[in-house]
């Protein structure tokens, strides 16, 4: 299917919560186009920790399924998009984008130093203690995934109710990686109304 080249403005209005999705494949093109959405999102000093496993076969997805406590959904949807943090890999980054951004005179010397002693502040906290701070990244490249995915008409849906470390038993994974979300993509198979939202009012502060 094409893409639809929507406005962001049309993308944020038309984007549901999908939890039944079509049998149809979706291309390998289009999951690699949503990837890329979230490769050019915005991090914390530029650190991308985001990393995804693109998962597509039966008996994966229903161990997902399984370790979402049994959300029949996840394991129905054509693709689902397990969304991490890789947690070394951020404390590496840090310190390489902080010099970078040095070089680059972005930052004031007093920002660079301010930066720094943060990363050296970092290292030296239990890296499962900073897992939900470093998971905002990822969040972000996530968001960037859903709205694209309205362009090629696919839906999906954040699946945040998780057993983590059911997850990373499926893959192997130690501690340094973080399962932040699940992530189903198909073709909806539905039509939710958009849900009650508070008004403009209701959110400013005054």
């Amino acid at each position: 299917m094409a893409a639809r080249n929507l406005t962001t403005k049309d993308a944020i209005e038309k984007r549901r919560s999908i939890r039944k999705f079509k049998s149809d494949p979706v291309p390998d093109e289009h999951i690699t186009a949503l990837i890329e959405a979230a490769r050019l999102a915005p991090s914390g000093s530029n650190t991308q920790p985001w990393r995804f496993k693109i998962v597509s076969d039966d008996e994966t997805k229903a161990k997902l399924a399984v370790a979402a406590y049994h959300q029949s959904f996840v394991a129905q949807a054509p693709v689902v998009l397990v969304c991490c943090a890789d947690l070394h890999g951020y404390f590496e980054g840090i310190t390489a984008r902080s010099q970078d951004f040095g070089k680059e005179g972005a930052l004031e010397e007093t920002m660079m130093r301010v930066l720094r002693d943060r990363a050296e502040q970092l290292k030296m906290m239990n890296v499962q203690d900073l897992a939900p701070g470093i998971a905002f990244n990822v969040a972000i490249a996530v968001e960037h995934i859903v709205l694209r995915a309205l362009d090629f008409g696919l839906g999906s849906c954040w699946v945040r109710m998780i057993d983590e470390q059911k997850i990373k038993d499926i893959f192997g994974w130690g501690n340094s990686m973080h399962v932040v979300a699940l992530l189903p993509v198909g073709y909806p198979d539905e039509a939710p109304a958009p849900r009650k939202r508070r008004t403009i009012e209701e959110i400013i502060l005054e």
